[in-house]
């Protein structure tokens, strides 16, 4: 394995990691802010207020984008399998 071949899976990685995890830290992180706004208004500071929201959206995230989640991981180990293989 060469060193340009070894960065570029390393780049390919990081991208995929980053576009795989993105749909669900995204709503987690609206999810987020929108009850800490609505714990300040409210001045109510229980700690399920918080995870229980949050659990809900990263069951319904990946029941939304698990499938396109699947398939690009799918797609980065098949690329990457290829690519050693044919060294």
């Amino acid at each position: 394995m060469t060193t340009d071949l070894a960065l570029q899976l390393m780049g390919q990685m990081l991208l995929t990691a980053l576009l795989v995890s993105a749909p669900i830290l995204g709503p987690i992180m609206v999810v987020g802010v929108l009850i800490s706004i609505l714990q300040v208004i409210t001045q109510v500071q229980e700690t399920s207020l918080t995870f229980v929201p949050k659990i809900i959206t990263v069951y319904l995230a990946v029941v939304v984008f698990g499938p396109w989640m699947l398939r690009r991981i799918l797609a980065f180990a098949t690329a990457a399998i290829t690519q050693a293989a044919s060294l």
